[in-house]
């Protein structure tokens, strides 16, 4: 799969962070990457994954027993979990935390929520060619940044992470890429990563999904599809990075900067994060 250079000091790919896994989509770990201070993250420790239901036996055993994770902390809805239920971790509990507001949820009932229960090519690309998934796909991550709901359920996630001192944390939605993306945002960011790396690995999910985009894409330019509908497609199937740089952005704008977003709205404390730093860190 493709890589791409961190300035900072080392090359990136997904092969490099995967913890090769045969059903469970977007499988990869933290470990390995390199803090602004110079520490690595421990291998093994901290893993991020779309949802397990698709997992051979052997993904789940290799979990248990390689990986030793002892928190599954699970992003997805109430319908999303009904819908693909968690294969169990033997060791470890399963955390229910849905990240979007379910008082509040704009993607319910739409054509993009139907499209994810019952995906097709042909629903996909009729989907992004709408108004309504272009607003939706543009709004997604400001919303989960700004509701007081979404961030209720990531301080209880970091909490997990923070207080883990033996086994490994999984964390995971549908995907892996987006409400995934963002809780591992939030735990390099508590780790002292810098902007740029917190970046690459969002953005890294794009590396896994990038065949099924791109042949979604030829099919959207075909039915006349025009940049802001591939963005749609980018943003759905992959995760958008613009997007996620402009919402980083409004955490600077409106809270005053991501370490004071990681106190006062995910209710992380320094001594916390120094906590997790002298864990997670080597």
């Amino acid at each position: 799969m493709a890589s791409f250079m961190n300035k900072m000091t080392f090359p990136l790919s997904f092969d490099q962070q995967s913890i090769r896994m045969e059903g469970i989509a977007n499988a990869r770990e933290l470990g390995g990457y390199v803090m602004a201070d110079g520490r690595r993250i421990r291998h093994g420790l901290l893993l991020r994954s779309g949802n397990l239901l698709p997992g051979t036996d052997a993904d789940i055993e290799r979990l248990a027993n390689v990986y030793h994770v002892v928190h599954v902390c699970d992003f997805r809805s109430e319908a999303e979990v009904r819908h693909a239920p968690d294969k169990d971790v033997r060791g470890s509990d399963n955390l229910h935390l849905p990240s979007i507001d379910p008082t509040n949820d704009d993607w319910a009932g739409t054509e993009l929520a139907e499209v994810a229960r019952n995906f097709t090519p042909e629903r996909m690309v009729k989907a992004a060619l709408t108004y309504e998934a272009k607003y939706l796909t543009l709004n997604m991550y400001p919303s989960l940044v700004t509701n007081e709901y979404t961030q209720l359920q990531y301080a209880t996630f970091l909490n997990y992470v923070a207080k883990t001192t033996d086994g490994a944390v999984l964390w995971h939605c549908s995907q892996g890429k987006d409400r995934t993306g963002w809780g591992a945002a939030f735990v390099l960011a508590a780790l002292g990563a810098s902007r740029e790396l917190i970046v690459e690995d969002f953005d890294m999910s794009n590396i896994f999904y990038q065949e099924l985009l791109d042949d979604l894409i030829g099919r959207l330019v075909a039915a006349g599809g025009q940049e802001e509908d591939i963005d749609v497609l980018r943003a759905f199937i992959g995760c958008s990075r613009k997007n996620f740089i402009a919402t980083l952005d409004i955490i600077d704008r409106v809270y005053g900067s991501m370490h004071k977003y990681l106190n006062n709205q995910l209710c992380l404390t320094d001594e916390e994060m120094a906590k997790m730093q002298a864990h997670y860190l080597e």
